[in-house]
């Protein structure tokens, strides 16, 4: 998909630099001795007595579960796989050794227990969650090649004038915008590549091109906060939280909206007011061009009332009774019909994040469908820990893994164990605003990680510009992470008390 979008040299240089670095010679030695030591790990989970888990009643199939579960973590927090290949092998390994599809001689039900159904573990990727994310997509490929993006840039930055400080609100906050229904990602990559001219024009002496440079990748990673769609985690949690079997809490996206958009945007602010403090400009006053224009023909007017009319079903969900996996096929319908999005636009779909979302998910259905989960609760008495200890573990555990590897993979690793905590300790999370708390939290804590250039993709390819040295980073990123955490739990607390979650 990021092949569209202006500035795709910045992340092809980014992939390439990731994918050299992983193939050094001098590491695959290393990574081969990590590889015997996950699979020495899964293999005695595997084979060891079922009894040295502690559980009454653990069957085969459980254990293999636990093991798989254990697998995927490993595999995830070292990176030895891209995250989407791992998810691949999840259900893989769970399709062969665990589901009524798997090897016959191993997977006999009255010798292992009951059986996951292989149609629920392949339906995986076809979870409405997943077509959530293809909308997203969709949408972004089609803003793109009509130029409705560039469009948007110039219109949005223009009342910014020419301060520098008034031009990094600016792009801090269209930036912000574009994060909420658009990959990170690709907003990065375009609003550096925009920013461009504004480097040239400040003096390398001053702290200015810092703050500009460290501006896109703080706001992008802010921005996707805003919507259920703005970054992985924030589905995953939707997904969880929605779920008909599960908590069925019914969040829709114009609530998640109502109670985070505010959130970012006073982020938003605070991150601008601290950019300009500690990397302060020398130069007052910049001249922003942005090139390139909006194509003014049939497909961008369709590509408007559709973004449109998308967007607003999205916020009156309640109202109309279509809920938000159900408008995201909107536009994939619409633009598919009029010839706006093709075949070979297809193809350009990150179908690497799809992937790693439904490894996760089928991990998710695995742990509840085999009765692990429900098996889990019965043996720790999850009800009898502290409230406020899970909300400060969990958000404190997401941030760290977030900082060091994918989010989607910290998320996808930790919002079963999470729903399984959260059910098992019912209205003691109460005193906290409840389950919502926890999960959304999560995905918070998990947008607020931006420590390292490692950390997120924005941040990778901010670093990648060379403006900026890595402590800079460490020090914006540590001062706004922590403060988003914290606005963001209060934050989510009091839309709990208001019930508006």
């Amino acid at each position: 998909m990021l092949k569209n979008f202006v500035g795709f040299d910045l992340v092809h240089q980014a992939y390439k630099l990731k994918h050299d670095k992983r193939f050094d010679p001098n590491k695959l030695l290393k990574k081969a001795l990590k590889f015997l030591f996950v699979f020495g790990v899964f293999f005695t989970l595997w084979f060891i007595p079922s009894e040295s888990f502690g559980m009454e009643g653990l069957t085969h199939i459980q254990q293999r579960i636990i093991a798989i579960f254990v697998y995927a973590t490993m595999m995830w927090v070292m990176e030895l796989l891209p995250s989407w290949a791992t998810s691949v092998s999840i259900m893989g390994l769970l399709l062969l050794f665990t589901s009524d599809s798997g090897i016959k001689w191993i997977c006999d039900p009255q010798q292992v227990g009951s059986l996951l159904s292989y149609k629920q573990i392949m339906a995986s990727f076809a979870d409405p969650v997943i077509m959530l994310f293809i909308g997203g997509f969709i949408l972004a490929i089609a803003t793109t090649k009509s130029g409705l993006d560039v469009h948007l840039a110039k219109v949005l930055l223009a009342p910014f004038g020419k301060k520098s400080e008034h031009i990094l609100l600016g792009f801090m906050l269209v930036t912000a915008l574009f994060s909420m229904f658009i990959s990170n990602t690709a907003t990065t990559a375009m609003m550096l590549t925009f920013l461009a001219p504004v480097f040239k024009q400040l003096p390398e002496a001053g702290k200015g091109r810092i703050a500009m440079a460290l501006s896109i990748p703080v706001a992008a990673n802010i921005g996707g906060m805003g919507t259920p769609i703005g970054t992985p985690p924030n589905t995953i949690a939707l997904k969880y939280l929605n779920d008909p079997e599960g908590l069925n809490m019914a969040i829709g996206f114009g609530q998640w909206m109502l109670f985070m958009v505010p959130l970012v945007v006073v982020l938003i602010l605070i991150a601008w007011w601290l950019l300009k403090t500690i990397f302060p400009f020398t130069q007052k006053t910049v001249e922003l061009k942005i090139e390139g224009d909006m194509k003014r023909d049939r497909h961008t007017t369709i590509i408007i009332i559709t973004l449109i009319c998308t967007i607003l079903l999205w916020m009156m969900d309640s109202l109309t009774g279509i809920n938000t996996y159900t408008v995201a096929f909107i536009p994939f319908m619409v633009f598919t019909m009029f010839g706006i999005i093709t075949r070979y636009d297809l193809e350009e779909i990150n179908w690497s994040v799809l992937w790693m979302v439904a490894g996760g998910f089928a991990l998710g259905y695995a742990m509840n469908g085999s009765g692990l989960a429900a098996l889990v609760v019965k043996s720790i008495p999850f009800g009898n820990f502290s409230p406020i200890l899970i909300v400060i573990l969990s958000g404190l555990l997401c941030y760290g893994l977030s900082n060091l590897i994918s989010h989607s993979a910290t998320a996808a690793l930790l919002m079963p164990i999470l729903v399984v905590v959260c059910t098992a300790m019912g209205d003691t999370l109460d005193v906290i605003g409840g389950t919502s708390t926890v999960l959304i939290g999560v995905a918070i804590a998990s947008s607020s990680a931006m420590l390292l250039p490692i950390s997120t993709p924005p941040n990778a390819l901010a670093y990648a510009t060379n403006l900026f040295q890595q402590k800079d980073m460490i020090k914006i990123g540590a001062i706004v992470g922590t403060i988003s955490i914290v606005l963001g739990y209060l934050v989510l607390f009091a839309a709990s008390s208001l019930h508006i979650i």
